[in-house]
């Protein structure tokens, strides 16, 4: 943190169909930074939300200048929408929290000190997850891949309820990478780290948008990006195999040779090549998915396109990926003028 008194603290609230509580959670945002006598904005990223958000949040706009609102062109996601919130946010420290009320905005407070202490990042670990019994398994041998074979250690229990310091919120908004997981890039960005420990509140209103499919995308994404185990666990499979078919072709050859007994051949050869197709496949896929993540990369389109922003008149659909539209023509326009330099 700069020895220096921040000039201005951000709140980045990443929404999907939150109309019914965005109104409560702004306003208890907004009366927790009041108390902490540090300038102030909550910038909303609205990710393509199909119910009245942009109405709620365009009337909230209105009456609190403060409050700044980005509209996406569609759904991208809410690792877009974190994304899109740290390269809005102007702020010296950076707090993101869920716009359905489940982090309190009392610990904005204990964050700004951990942050005044020396922090870099203030990340919030819940205590008790109210999550079923299937879930919390599903995640345990999630983090369990991820340490195994990952450099990057990520807390298990702190989610995206954090508060970042500048520096680290640059560091991020360098990072190139279309495929995001950002609660493993927080990991990789490193800096000084202190967690605190929280109990998360019932919903304000609604019920939560994120479906066991976009779950396992986004914990694949992670797996891909910060891991090589599934390649790993392929190579150990394909080893475990030739170490069974040796075996078992020693075993025939004793039966044959020693006991006397007829070979089964056929039966044998038919799961054989069953069992090893499957595995060839396994491989593949696995092989694909890594090879897909470099063709996404490869393409270098926008994380996120910007359809409306409070703040911004310029016409609709200026594109917001991680380095700025005006900057990506610029950067080819320059390229194009010195490859005719050098022709």
């Amino acid at each position: 943190m700069d020895t220096r008194r921040p000039t201005l603290i951000s709140v980045v609230l990443p929404a999907y169909n939150e109309s019914e509580g965005l109104p409560v959670v702004v306003s208890s945002i907004l009366h927790a930074l009041a108390n902490t006598g540090f300038a102030h904005e909550i910038v909303v990223i609205d990710d393509g939300s199909t119910d009245g958000t942009r109405e709620v949040m365009l009337d909230l706009c209105a009456k609190q200048p403060s409050l700044r609102y980005v509209r996406f062109s569609r759904n991208f996601g809410k690792e877009a929408a974190l994304s899109a919130g740290l390269r809005t946010a102007a702020g010296d420290a950076v707090i993101l929290m869920d716009s359905d009320g489940q982090h309190p905005p009392a610990l904005i407070s204990v964050f700004l000190d951990k942050w005044r202490e020396g922090a870099e990042v203030v990340a919030g670990v819940q205590n008790e997850r109210l999550e079923s019994w299937t879930k919390r398994r599903f995640k345990a041998g999630y983090y369990w891949l991820m340490q195994a074979g990952s450099h990057v250690v990520i807390p298990p229990d702190a989610g995206d309820f954090r508060l970042i310091d500048r520096k680290v919120v640059d560091a991020i908004n360098a990072l190139p990478e279309r495929n995001r997981q950002m609660k493993g890039l927080f990991a990789w960005v490193g800096f000084r780290t202190v967690l605190v420990p929280f109990q998360p509140e019932p919903r304000v209103a609604g019920v939560t948008k994120f479906t066991w499919r976009q779950l396992f995308k986004l914990a694949f994404t992670g797996l891909t990006s910060f891991s090589v185990v599934p390649l790993r666990l392929v190579s150990l499979t394909g080893l475990v195999i030739s170490s069974t078919a040796f075996l078992y072709g020693c075993y025939l050859l004793f039966e044959h040779y020693v006991v006397g007994g007829r070979v089964p051949g056929w039966p044998t050869l038919a799961v054989g090549m069953m069992f090893l197709s499957g595995v060839q496949l396994l491989a593949l896929g696995v092989i694909a998915e890594y090879l897909g993540r470099t063709f996404e990369e490869a393409k270098q389109r926008p994380i996120y396109i910007v359809a409306e922003d409070s703040r911004v008149k310029s016409p609709p659909h200026a594109a917001s990926p991680v380095y700025d539209a005006s900057a990506f023509v610029a950067d080819a326009r320059a390229s194009e003028t010195e490859t005719g330099r050098h022709s």
